[in-house]
């Protein structure tokens, strides 16, 4: 039995659920197999997706899907990509969810690797089950508007978090810790990794390490990264942060693009032998959030695909 058997059967009995609920049509839509051409293919951009579409489905089926998003999700990330979804409704002038996509790749329950993916406007999710181990990024929320101006959900904001706590980061540092933080003035346009199917931490700036922090500053820094980790499942969560502090702290880099200014555009990132983490908040007048986490060694489940194959493969080449 895997690490996270609870988690993987969780995820495997809703979306066997929700599979079966689907008729002919949605249910070729939303099945394609681990090695498929989309299988690394994700975008946060408006537009059609591969996948079952939950605006077609009836209240039952968008039921499942979201019980499948709440298995792949810790409780505030669950809530977080539901906000982000009913954000985007609100945006349209829905009145429900609509234009986010389910992809099943694989079969989940028949013991061999599967992953399944949410994509939409803003949100993408992207899990990997192999051997009952999980694997979770890629993992991009995003919002627009970050603040809702005006209207009946004036005031809404979603995200928090990952604006608030990077900025109590940055007030911590002294001048001469924010010369080498602030990497420019002018934050980039978006994310610099954008929806690379491999991020590449040599395009973002050096930064300050966490080698050159020191006290609250270092538990500062060590929040924000767990805000972004803590979006997955909570044991799941806790094994990723494992092994980022077992990879060395003192490497893990900040640093910042833009003003410090509230309602001026501004940028960040995060990253360490592990991981890379960016956050943008620069279009529509700085109220259009993009973030994202990725895994150095993990996303897709590569890792654990690959070490699965390589235990698993049969004589006839067909991987099990």
């Amino acid at each position: 039995m895997g690490p996270f058997a609870a988690e993987a059967r969780a995820m495997s009995n809703v979306a066997t659920a929700l599979l079966r609920s689907l008729g002919p049509v949605q249910k070729a839509a939303a099945i394609a197999p681990v090695g498929s051409a989309d299988y690394h293919s994700w975008s946060y951009l408006p537009g059609t997706r591969p996948g079952v579409m939950l605006g077609e489905m009836i209240d039952y089926q968008q039921s499942l899907a979201m019980e499948l998003l709440d298995a792949g999700c810790s409780p505030i990330g669950a809530r977080t990509a539901c906000g982000i979804i009913e954000l985007d409704a609100i945006l349209r002038g829905e009145r429900r969810r609509g234009q986010y996509w389910i992809r099943v790749f694989g079969a989940p329950g028949d013991g061999r690797p599967w992953a399944w993916r949410i994509n939409g406007h803003h949100l993408a999710l992207h899990l990997t089950i192999v051997d009952d181990d999980v694997a979770v990024p890629p993992n991009f929320f995003g919002a627009e508007p970050a603040t809702v101006a005006h209207g009946p959900h004036q005031g809404l904001r979603t995200p928090v978090g990952e604006e608030e706590n990077a900025r109590a980061l940055l007030a911590s540092f002294d001048d001469d810790q924010r010369q080498v933080a602030i990497a420019t003035q002018v934050a980039p346009s978006d994310i610099l990794t954008r929806a690379d199917p491999v991020a590449d931490p040599g395009v973002l700036a050096e930064g300050l390490t966490y080698a050159q922090m020191y006290g609250e500053q270092r538990r500062l820094v060590e929040a924000l990264i767990r805000l972004y980790i803590d979006r997955a499942p909570h044991r799941v969560a806790g094994s990723y942060w494992r092994e980022l502090v077992a990879a060395g702290m003192d490497a893990v880099a900040f640093r910042w693009a833009g003003s410090d200014e509230r309602g001026a555009g501004h940028y960040y990132a995060v990253n360490g032998p592990t991981f890379l983490i960016e956050y943008d908040n620069t279009q529509d007048n700085a109220n259009h959030i993009h973030s994202v986490w990725r895994d150095l060694r993990r996303d897709w489940g590569e890792d654990l695909l690959a070490a699965h194959y390589a235990n698993h493969h049969h004589p006839d080449g067909d991987p099990g």
